[in-house]
């Protein structure tokens, strides 16, 4: 009935119209319509989705544009029905739905209507309770107000007469607050005046106590500037309750930190105003008039006016006054760390009560505690800074030993005191001193050089009588050795001892006394008690000379050493047996003396110049390698010269015996390239390296006039060839001695060159007795005369001899005499078994040479006269090894092998030459020749000749 036709339908149907909702009648007639729900549903469902989409379209459009290109009626007429179909389906759904929700609806509309009764039922009830309190309002108001307005009024009149009672009693607050300040009771006046700042602040309405406020401010500036003072009174001599009051006062001030970045400022004023009163009052001293000039002048330039008389007492008041800033620095560190433990001992009983005032205290410790560990580098930094600029000031190469070795001591004092104050290795200090203490050295050690060099150019090589219980430890120059030593000397003292070294020096010196006092030197009381009064120590002595090997325990193990292996450095294991002991009635010369050391007096003098450039080491460890290295100089030199002296011999050398060893020409061609001068006359032209390459050198010793090497009768200075070797072989042991002193100061860099000195140079002493001792064995035989005695010898004889030739009584009758000199100059100086060896042992070694030489002379030789020069020798054997202990004889195999050639046959002959290269070409090739005709014939000699030639081509 509703439903239009689908023309009007196609006309008015917008694009955004929906779905109409059907009449009551219309819903009726469809749902009387008997309809299959399911070909109902099956309608909905073929309806296109398009028109289900949310999305406003024109449905009329989208109609037209799907019609086919060609249309037709009846084709239309069915989609058209189709449509109508779907809309009667889908308003039947819409009606059965409507149908299905109007019981509920009705339903909620009858509770909106209950709702709306309800509401104005409560409208009514409101509107009369506010009637009801607007009566009761102004009932009881009035009343009310009179009641409490007295009230009120009664309050502030009570509370006035408070205020007038405290404005009286801050009005007399002045005179108190200027009495406590006098008192120094800093915490007591700040109290009293934050006290009044609170109470004024509370009252500054009225009029009179905002002036009271503003006076109170000024007292309080002034008490933090009195408070300041009095904090910079601690830096020079600090009082624990003094600054006790200083730290209460800054708590209460609520300014500790203010109060540390003030100490710290005040402690380096305190250092820079110290050293300058300290350098000018010396600098105004010594410039006699009361001139203000110096005043005004910088530090760095006042040091330079300090004369030198002036520069070691300024030098200790300088680190005295330091010292004192340093230890108020380290009581104030002490102050804090006790302060600190009673204050954690008290908030942890507290069991934090107070949370927050406990953190702030904590931080404000934590900030302190930072702050003076901070400080300490700073101070100590300050204070190397003033004694560096204060220590170069001055230029020291003029100083006498002692003062130089005074200033040491005072700065490594100080070193010690800047490790203790805060760990510090004093760089600083350091390189000053060392800058110093290396320009000082290279004077002194030049000067000393010098010295060493007038003192062998003047040496006559006497014996020094000293004791047989010598040490150098008895020396003024090692005492500091003893002293560092003295623990393990006396073990009874030993704990004390150890616990004093635990003690710093500021434990030490806490409540007085200083470090850097100058004390009196003790030295001058002392007296050395080294040398002997005559050749013996005392008639006991002289008698029981002969039990002195056994009886010398008193003498350092050092200096028991009579005899030292020239390969290992070590003592033989029976050097004092009873067999050595009868021995030595030959060997060792020294019986009719004390076994005291062999020195001279240039020796002890080097060896006081080593224990002063120790005690220098010791206190400067920097400076350890340039002085180690002068003190090898020192023993280089003395080598050098003992050498030049005594061992120098071209001719001798020349030989190719070995004499010297290849480490010893080393060394000695070392010293000569690095330390001896050659050129004595300056060249003028020279350029500037040049001289200051010269100027690091030694012009070459002289020996002495006095000192006469061509005596026979003297067995050519033996005597002074004695004193100069073994008292070279005296220093190289007292240097071994010291080798792990000066290993434990030379930086670890430099020990390799410390090592190569102990292996290459101080070994090599004992190495040059040969060379010096090989001079006296060549000239103390008549070795020429030997080989003249020789050639007049008939070897071709034809029976076997059974007496020896005269050469051999002759040459026995030499050696004889040669111990016989030796005794004689054993009776001046005694003469040590390793000498007494090297003597024999060169003598018999040129003797043996010279047999073999003399046998290589002859011209024609039989085997009969073979076997004469065999009882030759074996008669020279025997009549020799009565005269000496030495055994095996030196070079016994070197003539014993050559006599015996003669026997071998062509083929072993040529294989023997090739071994035997230690014979001269000479020496082979008489041996070929002398056989020829016996048992080598003609072209057998040119074979040998040969090869001989071949053996000597590589020697040429």
């Amino acid at each position: 009935k509703g439903l239009r036709s689908p023309q009007e339908s196609v006309h008015d149907l917008s694009p955004v119209e929906s779905f109409r909702i059907p009449c009551k009648e219309e819903l009726r007639e469809l749902h009387e319509e008997p309809t299959d729900p399911q070909a109902q549903q099956e309608i909905i469902n073929s309806i296109e989705e398009v028109y289900f989409s949310n999305d406003s379209f024109d449905i009329v459009k989208y109609e037209l544009e799907r019609l086919p290109p060609v249309l037709s009626l009846q084709e239309l007429e069915e989609y058209r029905d189709k449509l109508k179909q779907q809309q009667a389906a889908v308003s039947k759904k819409v009606a059965d739905l409507i149908l299905e929700k109007q019981p509920a609806y009705v339903q909620e509309l009858e509770r909106v209507t209950s709702l709306q009764s309800g509401l104005q039922l409560a409208t009514v009830i409101c509107t009369n309770g506010r009637r009801h309190l607007n009566i009761a309002k102004e009932g009881f108001t009035q009343t009310s107000l009179g009641l409490l307005a007295n009230q009120r009024k009664r309050q502030l009149l009570i509370g006035l007469l408070k205020s007038l009672r405290t404005i009286k009693t801050l009005q007399r607050t002045d005179v108190r607050l200027s009495e406590m300040l006098e008192e120094e009771d800093y915490p007591g006046a700040i109290q009293l005046c934050l006290e009044c700042q609170k109470a004024a602040s509370t009252f500054k309405h009225y009029s009179c106590i905002s002036e009271l406020n503003s006076k109170l401010q000024d007292t309080l500036e002034q008490i933090e500037e009195q408070l300041d003072v009095a904090l910079s009174k601690i830096c020079k001599n600090f009082d624990v309750s003094h600054y006790t009051k200083v730290q209460q006062a800054y708590r209460l001030l609520g300014k500790t930190q203010t109060a540390m970045d003030q100490l710290h400022m005040h402690f380096t004023q305190a250092i820079h105003n110290t050293v300058f009163q300290v350098v000018l009052g010396y600098v105004e001293l010594c410039a006699g008039n009361t001139d203000t000039k110096f005043q005004k002048l910088q530090y760095k330039d006042l040091c330079t006016h300090i004369t030198s008389d002036s520069y070691i007492p300024c030098l200790a008041d300088l680190c005295k006054a330091l010292w004192e800033v340093m230890l108020s620095y380290y009581r104030t560190m002490q102050w804090h760390e006790n302060h600190d433990q009673d204050e954690a001992a008290v908030s942890s009983a507290s069991d934090g009560n107070n949370v927050i005032g406990t953190e702030e205290n904590s931080f404000d410790r934590s900030y302190v505690k930072k702050k003076l560990e901070h400080g300490l580098s700073r101070i100590w930094q300050d204070v190397q800074l003033k004694v560096k600029t204060y220590l170069l000031g001055t230029d020291l190469s003029s100083f006498k030993y002692d003062d130089f070795i005074f200033v040491l001591d005072v700065t490594s004092r100080l070193m010690q005191v800047g490790e203790e104050f805060c760990g510090s290795k004093s760089e600083v200090l350091q390189e000053s001193i060392r800058r110093q203490s290396v320009n000082y050295f290279k004077t002194y050690h030049r000067t000393r050089l010098e010295e060493l060099r007038m003192f062998l150019e003047n040496e006559t090589w006497e014996l020094c009588p000293v004791k047989s219980s010598f040490s150098i430890l008895q020396l003024h120059e090692f005492k500091f050795m003893e002293q560092s030593r003295s623990p393990s000397v006396s073990p009874s003292k030993q704990p004390a001892s150890a616990a004093s070294t635990t003690v710093t020096l500021f434990e030490q010196y806490c409540n007085g006394g200083n470090p850097f006092e100058i004390q009196a030197d003790s030295k001058d009381d002392e007296t050395e008690d080294v040398l002997a009064s005559n050749g013996y120590e005392s008639d006991e002595q002289e008698k029981s000379a002969y039990q002195e090997y056994d009886s010398d325990s008193d003498v350092p193990e050092e200096l028991k050493r009579d005899y030292v292996d020239e390969q290992t450095g070590d003592a033989p294991v029976k050097s004092i047996s009873r067999e050595t002991l009868r021995s030595r009635k030959k060997s060792d010369y020294n019986l009719n003396k004390v076994n005291a050391p062999i020195l001279t007096n240039t020796t002890l003098n080097v060896i006081r110049l080593v224990g002063k450039y120790m005690q220098m080491m010791n206190i400067l460890k920097p400076i350890a390698f340039d002085v180690i290295h002068f003190m090898s100089q020192l023993f280089d030199y003395y080598l050098y010269a003992v050498y030049t002296f005594f061992g120098r011999n071209d001719t001798f050398e020349s030989t190719g015996l070995g004499l010297s060893s290849s480490r010893l020409r080393t060394t000695l061609n070392r010293i000569q390239e690095s330390l001896i001068d050659l050129e004595v006359s300056a060249d003028p032209t020279g350029t500037l390296t040049a001289a200051e390459e010269r100027k690091e050198k030694v012009p070459s010793p002289h020996l002495s006039h006095l000192v006469v090497l061509t005596s026979g009768n003297s067995l050519y200075g033996l005597a002074e060839r004695v004193v100069a070797t073994e008292s070279l072989v005296f220093l190289a042991e007292q240097f071994e001695f010291l080798q792990p002193h000066l290993d434990a100061v030379m930086p670890a860099a430099k020990k390799p060159f410390l090592q190569q000195f102990y292996s290459q140079t101080v070994s090599t002493a004992s190495e040059l007795r040969k060379p010096v001792y090989w001079i006296v064995a060549a000239k103390a035989i008549d070795y020429e005369q030997m080989l003249l005695l020789m050639a007049n010898v008939k070897w071709d004889v034809k029976e076997i001899m059974s007496q020896h030739n005269i050469y051999v009584d002759a040459l026995l009758k030499e050696f004889e005499e040669f111990n016989r000199r030796l005794t004689e100059v054993s009776r001046r100086v005694r003469i040590p078994l390793p000498v007494s060896n090297i003597l024999w042992e060169h003598c018999i070694r040129l003797a043996n040479r010279t047999l073999v030489e003399g046998y290589a002379n002859v011209k024609k030789c039989s085997n009969e006269g073979r076997a004469l020069m065999q009882l030759d020798f074996q008669q020279f054997l025997m009549k020799l090894e009565k005269l000496t202990d030495i055994r095996p004889i030196p070079d016994k195999e070197f003539v014993e092998t050559y006599i015996k050639a003669y026997y071998l046959t062509e083929n072993d002959m040529e294989s023997w030459i090739k071994e035997h290269r230690e014979y001269s070409t000479k020496q082979l090739t008489n041996l070929v020749n002398v056989c020829l005709g016996s048992h080598i014939n003609k072209k057998s000699r040119q074979r040998l000749l040969a090869a001989i030639d071949d053996i000597d081509r590589p020697k040429r």
